[in-house]
């Protein structure tokens, strides 16, 4: 097929204008507040990325394929989706301004088929790796549109920005990748060698295509555009390639910014001779020479569209896109380009460059020689014809609690168990169960889950010390089959593969029930894909476990203390932190399907919590075996909807309740040892199950907010739990964790409180050593209990 150059130029310099004039209609001709901050938009990034976006999304791509635009790439990418009607002027005018285009891609605030959000810097490109081997997986299965051939395959690409490369979490992912057999993954990385604060070390390029070789990808590296390689042709051109290849970063930036007649003088200066090398230069006019020079292979279309269409099978590829800062526009090549804007007066230049008449700005065909041309190329473009490509995916139905008659078992434990008996059945559901793990799948009791249902390769590897009769409980082999994806210790790649699964029915239109586990403290080192999964909507659950200083003899490393107040304030997860089996039964069966509901977001009026909108679950586990307190039957309602609202009362508080103890977690025997050592010489003491502080924060928060707006009975259960407990009554909370984790109950009715927690890093020793230590034992209870209540001493 005869490739429509000049129709990508014009779409080129189409998306040029559009995204310049997006970024300066935004900073310099909305109405702004004296105390409004500046706006921003990145022009000199977008420009970069123009002849990157045209070619891709103009020439290469199909429905199928998914793409991660760089973060400072989106005016370039909300002007493509405009010209192609899926954005609108309303909100173009809008952006980064509330309800308008956002500042960086978001799938759950943009309305232009965001497949990946991005934002935090290299997030979005290793997702794109992970998605692959999640389409993989689907692939595998024979039940799926993908697995049946219903569906076709498509490319994860990334399109990266070179200063994402210092992310560390890109190189995790290489790694991740190779041993799982990436493939069907593009990565074109925008090399215009500046960054925020400067240029990018020389000789970057080099190290960058040895670092992907070594994990078995294909380098194209896009140096010369189509212009150039052409002038290499001519008498001297190949002392002009030299020089080119010679030229230092800072100082190829810097001539492009002051144009021709420097390129002029300074080429004539180092390589001119009189004779070949001095023609080829003065054959071109300023402009000419500026043209030739600019004309780096990630801003020529024709060397794009030509890498692109080699890359056609499934090896993963990066293609290193030489390109210019700010191409095209006043800022090319300027150090401070990277957050500079265009002044009016170099817009209005570059308007007349542009030939965009006055008041048409904001017409798509603007500018065009023969618009209607483009228009009919438009209404064929494959990527597009599909329309918008959201997947959905109907919900599979939990059977309901897998109820477990353990008399002294841990959380940890219970919830292997709860696996292991899905694992024994062929439901719809426990098809669709994947799990994943950092290296800590056996000491996170998934080692059952996996003996039962096995570990996910796209090719068979026998277990070689079963096949040698080397005795062991677990049952290591790999297959198309399995349901367990393993990972190396990296949290970053588990969140991200959690967040890849969890869109599964998005991307691939097929459901999955994504659960990982994790050691609860190192949560904390996976946190910015956990937060970035969130952002984009991903649905999974997570166990964090071991938790807290419970797991006494690992020391502090290993003991977490700020992870319920990660739960309670990231959005888009719920935490929880059962005490007893019965409890983390009634919770897992809830998160099953909380994680694939889509609701409206209106709250309920119950609980004020946006329960139907769905999604992910964190669960924070235990290794410490407890005596299960049974005080409720499992069918009772109000005990399971206490369960799942974040708490119900172990012993009710009557009217003349002096004490009151709320625990959250492992630390449930401590509370009702010390309940029971208090009512020896105290009246009337009450003890809260707290099973979820976040939830049962997130609305009391919501019901204030709900008052505010007019509705004066909104109560939520926190409310309702404290309501009854009289104004003299002393709180205390206890918890392995940090104590502002329950702190802030005392607010609610205005009751005095005495939080107990966790501040500090733990240490090896025994659980009595550390509850003692950091008073959270019942000693610690009790004690508080008789300094802050009425009566004889405790």
């Amino acid at each position: 097929m005869t490739l429509p150059i000049e129709t990508l130029k014009a779409l080129e310099q189409r998306l040029l204008w559009l995204s310049a004039w997006t970024v300066h209609n935004a900073n310099h001709l909305r109405e702004k507040r004296d105390d409004d901050v500046k706006v921003g938009g990145h022009q000199a990034s977008c420009a970069s990325m123009v002849s990157i976006l045209t070619a891709l999304y103009f020439h290469v791509l199909r429905p199928e394929d998914r793409v991660a635009v760089k973060p400072h790439a989106a005016p370039v990418f909300h002007a493509m989706h405009y010209l192609m009607g899926n954005q609108t002027r309303e909100k173009l005018e809008n952006f980064r301004g509330y309800g308008g285009a956002q500042s960086y891609p978001s799938r759950t605030k943009d309305i232009d088929d965001v497949d990946f959000s991005t934002g935090s810097v290299g997030l979005g490109v290793a997702e794109t790796a992970f998605a692959s081997m999640i389409q993989d997986y689907l692939m595998a299965r024979p039940w799926t549109e993908l697995g049946s051939g219903a569906r076709k395959p498509g490319r994860m690409v990334a399109l990266v920005g070179d200063a994402e490369l210092d992310e560390g979490n890109v190189y995790e992912c290489l790694q991740e990748g190779w041993k799982h057999g990436l493939r069907n993954t593009w990565w074109i990385i925008d090399y215009n060698r500046q960054s925020l604060d400067g240029v990018v070390h020389e000789g970057l390029w080099s190290r960058v295509e040895a670092i992907f070789k070594a994990f078995g990808w294909r380098v194209e590296v896009l140096r010369f555009g189509s212009l150039q390689r052409a002038a290499f042709t001519e008498p001297g051109g190949d002392r002009l390639r030299d020089w080119i290849e010679a030229c230092p970063n800072s100082l190829y930036s810097a001539l492009t910014y002051r144009g021709g007649a420097a390129w002029r003088k300074r080429l004539l200066d180092d390589i001119g001779d009189q004779g070949n090398v001095t023609a080829l230069i003065e054959r071109r006019s300023d402009a000419e020479l500026s043209t030739l020079m600019n004309n780096l292979g990630g801003q020529c279309l024709e060397t794009l569209c030509e890498a692109f269409d080699r890359a056609r099978d499934e090896t993963p590829t990066v293609f290193l896109a030489y390109t210019i800062k700010g191409w095209g526009t006043p800022l090319a090549g300027h150090k401070d380009n990277h957050s500079g804007l265009m002044t009016k007066a170099q817009m209005a230049e570059f308007q007349t460059l542009m030939g965009i008449a006055e008041g048409e700005e904001w017409e798509t065909l603007a500018g065009l020689e023969n618009p209607r041309s483009v228009k009919d190329f438009l209404g064929q473009v494959p990527f597009f014809a599909a329309g918008p490509r959201r997947y959905t995916s109907p919900a599979v139905p939990s059977p309901g609690p897998v109820f477990l008659d353990d008399e002294m078992l841990s959380t940890q434990a219970g919830f292997g168990k709860i696996l292991d008996a899905h694992a024994r059945e062929d439901t719809e559901l426990s098809r669709r169960i994947l799990t994943t793990s950092p290296d800590v799948t056996v000491s996170t009791n998934l080692g059952a889950w996996v003996n039962r249902r096995g570990l996910f390769a796209r090719e068979a590897v026998a277990d070689t010390f079963r096949d040698e009769k080397i005795p062991s409980a677990q049952k290591w082999s790999f297959s198309p089959e399995g349901q367990h994806i393993e990972l190396g210790i990296a949290e970053m790649n588990l969140f991200l593969l959690l967040g890849a699964a969890g869109l599964s029915h998005s991307l691939f239109g097929e459901r999955l029930i994504p659960i990982g586990t994790v050691y609860d403290p190192f949560i904390a080192r996976g946190l910015d894909a956990l937060n970035y999964a969130c952002y984009q909507d991903a649905r999974f659950i997570i166990a964090g476990t071991p938790s807290g200083v419970t797991l006494a003899p690992e020391g502090g490393a290993h003991q977490s203390i700020g992870a319920q107040l990660i739960g309670m304030s990231q959005d888009g997860l719920v935490s929880f932190e059962p005490a007893f089996l019965d409890e983390l039964s009634i919770i897992m069966d809830w998160s099953l399907d909380y994680l694939q509901r889509d609701g409206d977001g209106d709250p309920d009026e119950r609980t004020w919590l946006r329960d139907e909108t769905g999604g992910s679950v964190y669960l924070r586990l235990s290794t410490r075996p407890l005596e299960q307190v049974r005080v409720w039957k499992r069918g009772d309602a109000a005990f399971r909807q206490g369960v799942i609202d974040g708490g119900y009362w172990l012993r009710q508080p009557g009217p003349n309740c002096e004490v009151v103890i709320a625990y959250q977690g492992v630390i449930a025997p401590e509370a009702i040892k010390a309940a029971a050592r208090i009512g020896e010489g105290r009246r009337d003491i009450g003890v809260l199950a707290v099973t979820s502080a976040d939830r049962l924060n997130s609305g009391w928060t919501a019901a204030r907010r709900a008052r505010a707006r007019g509705q004066r009975q909104a109560k939520s259960q926190i409310e309702r739990l404290m309501e009854g407990v009289p104004p003299h009554c002393q709180l205390i909370t206890v918890t392995d964790g940090h104590p502002a984790t329950l702190a802030w109950i005392g607010g609610v009715k205005g009751h005095a409180v005495t939080p107990l927690g966790v501040e500090h890093f733990g240490q090896t020793g025994t659980i009595r050593d550390l509850y003692r230590h950091f008073q959270i034992d019942a000693d610690a209870i009790v004690s508080a209990a008789s300094h802050l209540s009425p009566g004889r001493i405790l």
